[in-house]
């Protein structure tokens, strides 16, 4: 802080004024009005004025101000002679007689500054939030750290935090139906999620498991028979049922040609089954075995069972002609399967039915139309009956012949 420069000398302003003589009372009241505009200009000083012409701090001026404005209050003792000339100074006295009344007038008064203004004119420029509320200084109070103009670390921090909430407010405010319709789907979600998780649950648990066995389908089974060999599913969740044990246990069953599942929660386990139709009797070493279109043995016996036709095919179960015959038999509506005793082949072009009692032939050709031709064959019946006809020739159901 420099030290302040001395007030400048008063003749300038006598100078100012002229040649004229200069009474002791005018100098004293010029220099009085002057010195209460010096005081009045610094006691508002800001710390971007000038302050070289400011004592320092550190001088104890507090006396000095009151001495001197009293000083300068107080009216001269010395009479003033009538026109305005100092009694003490002769008449037509000049500049030289002013300044020696100058110098005896007691010095100027001397404006101290205060700490707060000392450490602002100190502290370098920082750059400080808008609007922020000064931080209190060290040791001082609220009231004074805010005539300093401090701003503290502390009051910078709340202004952000309240700057953050408020923007969180308002980003809440503005995303109010986004946010409820994002937890409309999350709540719809979880209750999918909840319910799929309990289903998946309950059904590998032991609530679903397996307490009754249905068989569906059978005729020429026993179908306790069927239900006690999948006995060992009794127990299992029906999710958790083993197809592949299942079908083990129904090979053992040569009358079941397919077969399908059914779970009917919450304990019934339901075996649809589709047996094989038998189409006749092929005379073997060990027998007569029953077989279905397929060439599947059902069944081995001693000796023919009635009911069934027996089959004389050319090259086995194995050949065409056999494949030929099976499907013949099979379309054949059921009066009419129910007459014939005989199947016999000797190519898939020559198909030959026999029917009991009359003993007539049906000669049916190829396997292609047999539906058409099992059609054909039931009206000719119907129009003359076997007792009456020796064969019925359908081989082309276009042009049928009855002899």
């Amino acid at each position: 802080m420099r030290r302040p420069s001395p007030l400048p000398p008063p003749t300038s302003r006598g100078a100012d004024a002229g040649a004229a003589p200069v009474g002791r009372a005018n100098v004293a009241a010029e220099f009085a009005a002057d010195s209460f505009s010096t005081e009045a200009d610094t006691s508002v000083a800001t710390p971007e004025a000038d302050t070289s012409a400011v004592a320092t701090p550190d001088a104890d001026t507090s006396a000095v101000m009151s001495d001197a404005d009293t000083a300068v209050l107080e009216p001269l003792d010395a009479p003033v002679a009538k026109g305005g000339e100092d009694a003490g100074v002769p008449a037509g006295g000049g500049p030289k007689d002013a300044d020696e009344a100058f110098e005896t007038l007691p010095p100027a008064p001397i404006i101290p500054i205060t700490e707060a203004f000392t450490r602002s004119a100190q502290r370098p420029s920082t750059g400080v939030l808008a609007g922020a509320e000064p931080a209190p200084a060290d040791g001082a109070s609220p009231a004074e750290s805010a005539e300093s103009g401090d701003v503290g670390f502390r009051e910078v921090w709340k202004a952000a935090r309240a700057r953050r909430k408020a923007l969180r407010a308002e980003v809440r405010r503005f995303t109010v139906r986004q946010r409820r319709r994002r937890a409309l789907w999350l709540g719809v979600a979880a209750s999918v999620l909840v319910l799929a998780l309990g289903t998946l649950g309950a059904a590998y648990s032991p609530l679903l498991a397996v307490e009754r066995i249905t068989v569906v389908g059978a005729q020429q089974l026993d179908p306790d028979a069927v239900a006690g060999a999948l006995s060992d599913q009794v127990g299992t969740p029906l999710p958790l049922v083993d197809e592949s044990a299942v079908k083990a246990a129904l090979v053992a069953f040569p009358l079941v040609e397919t077969y399908a599942l059914e779970a009917r929660p919450p304990h019934e386990l339901v075996v649809r089954i589709v047996e094989r139709t038998p189409v006749g009797l092929i005379e073997t070493r060990a027998g007569y075995t029953l077989v279905d279109a397929a060439g599947v043995a059902l069944s081995t016996a001693a000796t023919p069972s009635a009911g069934t036709p027996l089959l004389t095919i050319r090259g086995g179960v194995r050949s065409d002609a056999f494949a030929s015959a099976g499907q013949v038999m099979r379309s054949l509506p059921e009066e009419i399967r129910a007459q014939v005793t005989e199947v016999s082949a000797t190519t898939t072009e020559d198909v030959t039915l026999t029917l009991g009692g009359t003993n007539t032939q049906v000669v049916w050709g190829s396997a292609e139309d047999s539906a058409l031709k099992a059609t054909v064959l039931q009206k000719a019946m119907q129009a003359r009956p076997p007792a009456d006809v020796s064969s019925y020739d359908v081989s082309s159901p276009a042009a049928i012949v009855i002899r």
